[in-house]
Formats: C-alpha cells, sequence, structure tokens
C-alpha cells in the first residue's frame, strides 16, 4: 500500500503587493514509485533515488534559459528545492529504514496558480502554467526593495541568455508598453520595468554586455534621472525645479520663473512644450539624463521620453 502525507499553506503577502496573497501553496508527499497525474502542466525536477520533486497544476514550468532552473523543470527555486529534500532526508535518518522502501515524491501544487501567473512577469521570463516556488525564509518585507531588484535582475538575465542585444528598461508598465510600440521588432523578454532603480539597473545591463541599452519614462522620473538621482521614488529623490528654472533663465525661456513654482512634473512639461524656448530645454535636459545613464551604465543609453498621453516627447 502506498503511503501518502498532504499539506496546505495559506500564502500571507502581509504588507508586500502580492498577487499570490491568499493562495493555496501544496505539498503532496506518496512513498513510492508513482506516476504522475496526467496533467499537462505537471513536470518533474531532478530527482536522486530517495526523493523526487515535481511540479503539479498552478506551478510554472521553465522554458527560456537565465533563470536558476533549467529548462523543461518545474520552477521551484534552488532553495526551497534544498529545502524539501534536507527536510525529507532528515526524516529518513530519523525513521527506521524499513518505513520507507522506494523514494519519496513531492507534489508542490497552487490551485488556481495559472490564472496568478498571469498577473506576473512569469510569462515574459517563459514560466508557463503556473507560478514560481520563490520563497526561502517565511518572511515578508513590506515593499521590498531586494524583491524588486531579485525581479529586475532576472529579467535581464532572461534577456541575456534568450539572445537579446537590447536591454529596453522602463519606469512602469505604460511607459514599457510605449516603448515597445516603439520596436516592434524585439522579443518581449528585451523589455525589463526598473520601476524607481535606475542606477542599479542600468548599472547592472552595463555589466551584462548588450549592445544597446534604452531607457524610457515620463518627465517626472526624466528630470530627476537629469538630476543624478539613482533612486527615482518621490520618498527619496525631490525634484529640484529651481534647477529647471535655471536651464530655463539660461535658454531665455519665458516660463523660468514660473517653473520654479511648479509642484509637478507634469505641470512643468506642460509649460516648457508652450513656450518657444521649450524644445531647446528638454533636448537639454534628456542629453543630461543621458549623460548620466551613461555614467551609471559604463556606455551609451538611448533615451525615450514620453507624454502622459502616450505621445513621444523626445528620443534621443
Amino acid at each position: 500500500m502506498k503511503r501518502a502525507a498532504h499539506a496546505v499553506v495559506i500564502k500571507d503577502g502581509g504588507d508586500d503587493p502580492d498577487v499570490t496573497t491568499g493562495a493555496h501553496i501544496t505539498a503532496t508527499i506518496v512513498e513510492e514509485a508513482f506516476e504522475p497525474f496526467a496533467d499537462e502542466n505537471m513536470t518533474e525536477g531532478k530527482a536522486s533515488s530517495a526523493i523526487a520533486i515535481w511540479g503539479g497544476p498552478g506551478v510554472g514550468r521553465v522554458t527560456l534559459p537565465g533563470l536558476p532552473v533549467p529548462m523543461g523543470e518545474p520552477a521551484i527555486n534552488p532553495v526551497p528545492r534544498e529545502q524539501l529534500g534536507f527536510a525529507l532526508t532528515a526524516l529518513r535518518q530519523s525513521t527506521p529504514s524499513n518505513n520507507f522502501r522506494a523514494r519519496l515524491n513531492v507534489y508542490i501544487s497552487v490551485p488556481g496558480g495559472n490564472d496568478l501567473a498571469k498577473k506576473t512577469f512569469n510569462p515574459r521570463l517563459g514560466i508557463v502554467g503556473g507560478i514560481s516556488i520563490l520563497g526561502t525564509q517565511g518572511t515578508v518585507k513590506p515593499y521590498s526593495h531586494a524583491a524588486w531588484k531579485a525581479t529586475i535582475r532576472q529579467g535581464l538575465l532572461v534577456a541575456k541568455a534568450s539572445g537579446c542585444h537590447y536591454a529596453c528598461l522602463s519606469t512602469g508598465r505604460r511607459s514599457e508598453r510605449l516603448l515597445m510600440s516603439r520596436y516592434p521588432a524585439l522579443s518581449a523578454q528585451c523589455f525589463v520595468q526598473m520601476a524607481d532603480f535606475a542606477a542599479f539597473s542600468l548599472k547592472l545591463a552595463g555589466e551584462m554586455g548588450f549592445s544597446h541599452l534604452v531607457w524610457s519614462g515620463f518627465f517626472g522620473k526624466l528630470l530627476k534621472l537629469a538630476q543624478g538621482h539613482a533612486y527615482t521614488h518621490a520618498h527619496d529623490a525631490t525634484l529640484n525645479m529651481d534647477a529647471l528654472a535655471e536651464v530655463a533663465r539660461c535658454e531665455q525661456a519665458a516660463c523660468a520663473e514660473s517653473l520654479s513654482r511648479c509642484v509637478t512634473a507634469s505641470s512643468a512639461l506642460e509649460l516648457l512644450l508652450r513656450d518657444p524656448a521649450g524644445p531647446r530645454i528638454l533636448h537639454r535636459t534628456v542629453r543630461t539624463a543621458a549623460h548620466v545613464a551613461q555614467q551609471f551604465a559604463g556606455q551609451p543609453v538611448h533615451i525615450h521620453l514620453f507624454h502622459l498621453d502616450g505621445k513621444e516627447v523626445l528620443a534621443l
């Protein structure tokens, strides 16, 4: 008679914005040789004679290079695999050997994981059929910078391993869609959302040796980049409107004094777009941003500035 054990953990993302919060992460262990479920999403991980780890329904399968898991295997990261192996090996060692007559098959499943995965970066990374099993500590750091950086790094690794010559960085989903429309011939793997991590993303992309680096965003983020901010979040990088106004004075813009009183970058951009000197000021600002980006990356960076209405204001 085969023996089995089953456990379920409900994911609690805490304050971290996580689409997998509330998901049921399930593990089923079946003793002895066992045929996998007749399910196209069922994939086997590397197995020893004692333990085999399988990806069940709702757990994705890796289809592109560049990830820490080989292609064709379930998207269960190395450290969770090690933890599963360690726990089951310890169980074997603490239990009389005749109680375990064959290997233990571990099936990790996430009901509804395929739908959840569509709200993540998994499809872009070539992980199909479900979510990834990433966690290793069971703790949540709200709005974790480490988690964002890990996502950026993973995206760039997949882009490089997929043969992308371009690394196209954007500050968010909307600017990414606009950038994709400018480079329709490039695959989705070439595009990576860097959020506010300008210096980190550009430096990492530069180190990976992409032949072309591209940055895209709206005026607020671009202005912060031009002013040398390595991290462009509003809480950590304040726009210096006086500096922008000084550039406008040098270009003899009529809106210079008004710029110094602007509260938002979008209002400043509207003033510049109406001013005859505006194109010169915008070109000068974009050129400065490109110079800062090049310093971060160690190679030239092509810049695309978009308006909130979706139109491209300037490309350099």
